[in-house]
């Protein structure tokens, strides 16, 4: 068999899995000695881990909650995730709005729900135009509606050290304040899974 038609099919093929491994998420790498790492700089880079610690500083608290996310829902934490990286803040502040956005609308971009809505609360974090988060439009954007639930976390002293549900509760003043506490394992969880990709 012809060598470079062979060294064209084999590169082909390793690129095909490079690009699905990373489209797939973060991969784990291991090598074993005599092994050559041939990843380029920019992918070994985005292997970085998440400092767990930083994640949760105060463990969870209470028994914890778990959905199964559909694409959209990882694609509105994903983008909780950019937003967050955006507006300069850390890992911290992406647990705590992709946790409240769990328990507000278990990451879907909701529209107005009829007679199910919650007066006007609209998209991932429930905010409401006449409550001044913005108009609809604004708010049932992913990015936006991030960044007005950051400016709200950053108002609130001393955000950074306390429990997500107290944090999460200062800035929404939901009717349930400590419902936002179940979800903070898989926000950390997703925020690990996806800060180094999004």
């Amino acid at each position: 068999m012809n060598t470079t038609i062979l060294r064209k099919s084999v590169l082909g093929i390793a690129g095909l899995a490079f690009a699905g491994g990373l489209a797939a998420g973060p991969l784990n790498h291991h090598t074993t000695s005599g092994t050559v790492d041939a990843r380029p700089v920019a992918a070994a880079q985005a292997d970085t881990t998440v400092d767990a610690g930083k994640l949760i500083p105060h463990g969870v608290q209470g028994t914890q909650s778990r959905i199964d996310l559909d694409a959209e829902q990882t694609a509105n934490a994903k983008a909780i995730i950019a937003a967050t990286k955006k507006t300069g803040l850390d890992e911290r502040a992406a647990v705590i709005s992709i946790g409240t956005a769990l328990q507000e609308s278990k990451l879907q971009n909701l529209g107005h729900l009829g007679d199910r809505n919650d007066h006007d609360s609209l998209g991932l974090f429930q905010q409401r135009p006449s409550s001044g988060w913005g108009s609809p439009e604004q708010i049932t954007d992913p990015q936006y509606a991030t960044t007005a639930f950051l400016k709200g976390l950053k108002q609130v002293d001393g955000w950074q050290d306390m429990p997500l549900t107290d944090a999460a509760q200062t800035v929404q003043v939901s009717a349930y304040p400590d419902a936002y506490a179940q979800w903070e394992q898989q926000a950390a969880d997703l925020v690990t899974q996806h800060w180094n990709n999004s």
